[in-house]
């Protein structure tokens, strides 16, 4: 091999390639694969032996399927979550238990800010965490009634915000708008949620605080976080890339020590499909290596836990009314069709049942008038997917990429409110969609739960919610194999990028997590607590800050 080629040798090097399924030592040169295989078959006249990893587990870079931005945006503001999280430096932020320490929190983060009325946003609060109990516009106008207060809940799908807020946007007394939920006062009670009452909102206070002005800092920090969990390909998948975001991404990934390869996703809901196909062709130019454009992203309803999901009969399980159409059904097909015709890859967020039935129907109706191969049209969430609709996303040629971390967080919740035993027990079905062969992945949805793809397929493998109670093991859990296929090479088939990443094979990017034990070894319900040692992107290594 030529000298400039670099031989790693590790335990093991799981590769995900099933023409060779492990291997003890691979090849590197120009920041790519030449070959996995043993010493003897490797080290050749001029290849030089790195012995770093000799005690470690090479695997592809783990590729996170669905993320956001504001998973390095969002550090900067107060998190009021009941689950302890950690930092994209590797510190663990304690959880907060109740309304109390949420407001204890949010006084201290106020107390901190200057006395210029600027607004105070946190993030990461969901009712269903701490007992149902609801933050008011009341609750947090004893944080300030001098300036706005605005609190993102997990979910990102609704937000609670105190009267001066709701007085600027002219949503205290606009209780018919969509979204704006009525106090027992008659007045808005603080909590909005959706679309239109998050546009409403938004304009009133001048700008987005869920992207806010992107940084280069931002991006470096959601990269940071990449390096302490292993992941070596990540995706922004909700974005409008207005001109500055898209110079900023631009002088992120340029420079040499940047350690991920970054997606970001076109917002659909910022654009005609006209001129979103229009800024695709424009942003294709911008690309790199570690800068990949090409998807758009349609979100056709909320969420879940939120109540604002679109449910098929019988609906709630608690007896709420459906949720929220983002886009109407009557829209989405005319959309789909527009993006399809253009060759345009579409991920689309439909959370419950009837949101992917409607997007189903749209994806086959422009399959029917303008047959495309190879489309891989992506359904993100699809939570409570039936096996019916399994086999028409397998029939269509259809993705899937399954919240797996929602067993964890919200599997309690929906066993008990949203969706009762039976439906809890499938909810993202990874083993229907296994069996059925639809090609899928599995994510976090960054920040709504932390980045961790082994934590994620520790919840696939595992099943079991955040109380213990196990939901569908028997017929939906994955095994450990799949669920690592499931973060490495079926979320690259998902991108469009399993010809780059997500295994370890000759050719791909050498993109490797460090893992101190093998994942194959350790007993299943183990698999989340693998420590990363770190990563390497092209070569490049990065060793991960420990806590």
């Amino acid at each position: 091999m030529p000298s400039d080629t670099v031989v790693y040798s590790a335990r093991k090097i799981i590769t995900m390639n099933p023409s060779r399924p492990s291997a003890t030592h691979v090849a590197v040169r120009d920041g790519r694969i030449v070959a996995t295989g043993s010493a003897d078959e490797l080290m050749v006249s001029g290849a030089r032996l790195d012995t770093r990893f000799a005690d470690k587990v090479l695997m592809p870079g783990f590729v996170e399927g669905h993320s956001h931005i504001m998973e390095g945006l969002m550090w900067k503001q107060p998190y009021v979550g009941a689950f302890d999280r950690r930092s994209p430096e590797g510190k663990v932020v304690a959880g907060v238990p109740d309304i109390e320490a949420i407001l204890t929190r949010l006084q201290q983060a106020e107390a901190a800010l200057p006395d210029d009325g600027s607004p105070l946003y946190a993030w990461g609060f969901d009712p269903l965490h701490i007992g149902g109990k609801m933050l008011t516009r009341q609750d947090l106008d004893r944080v300030s009634t001098k300036r706005p207060v605005l609190v993102v809940h997990a979910s990102f799908h609704i937000n609670n915000v105190n009267t001066l807020t709701l007085e600027r946007a002219e949503l205290l007394h606009a209780t018919s708008i969509s979204g704006v939920v009525a106090g027992a006062d008659g007045l808005a009670s603080g909590e909005l949620q959706g679309i239109p009452a998050r546009m409403r909102l938004f304009r009133a206070l001048g700008h987005n605080p869920l992207a806010g002005t992107i940084t280069e800092a931002d991006v470096r920090r959601y990269a940071a976080s990449c390096c302490v969990q292993g992941v070596t390909t990540i995706t922004d998948l909700h974005n409008d890339l207005a001109d500055p975001t898209i110079e900023v991404y631009r002088a992120a990934t340029s420079q040499a020590d940047f350690g991920v390869r970054l997606v970001p996703a076109l917002a659909a809901v910022s654009h005609t499909p006209e001129q979103a196909i229009a800024k695709l062709e424009t942003l294709r130019g911008h690309a790199s290596d570690k800068l990949h454009y090409g998807i758009v992203k349609l979100v056709v309803d909320g969420s879940i836990q939120g109540f604002t999901a679109r449910l098929r009969w019988p609906g709630y399980h608690n007896g709420a009314a459906n949720g929220l159409w983002y886009i109407a059904p009557e829209e989405l097909p005319r959309l789909v069709e527009a993006y399809h015709r253009a060759g345009v890859q579409l991920h689309i967020h439909t959370n419950g049942d009837e949101a992917t039935e409607v997007a189903l129907d749209a994806i086959e109706a422009a399959q029917t008038v303008a047959p495309r191969p190879d489309h891989r049209h992506t359904l993100q969430h699809c939570q409570m997917a039936s096996a019916a609709q399994f086999r028409r996303m397998k029939n269509l040629g259809v993705c899937a990429n399954l919240f797996a971390n929602h067993l964890y967080y919200w599997g309690d919740a929906h066993y008990e409110l949203t969706m009762g035993p039976e439906r809890a027990a499938r909810l993202d079905a990874t083993g229907t969609a296994q069996r059925i062969g639809v090609p899928f992945a599995i994510h976090s949805d960054a920040p709504v739960t932390p980045l961790a793809p082994l934590f994620t397929a520790w919840c696939a493998v595992n099943r079991v919610s955040s109380s213990g109670r196990v939901l569908g093991r028997d017929t939906e859990a994955l095994t450990t194999e799949q669920a690592l296929a499931a973060i490495t090479i079926g979320a690259a088939y998902t991108l469009k990028m399993d010809h780059l990443v997500g295994s370890i094979e000759t050719g791909k990017y050498a993109d490797f997590v460090v893992l101190d034990e093998d994942p194959l070894a350790v007993p299943p319900e183990r698999l989340k607590e693998i420590a990363v040692w770190g990563t390497v992107v092209g070569g490049m290594i990065k060793e991960a800050p420990r806590a």
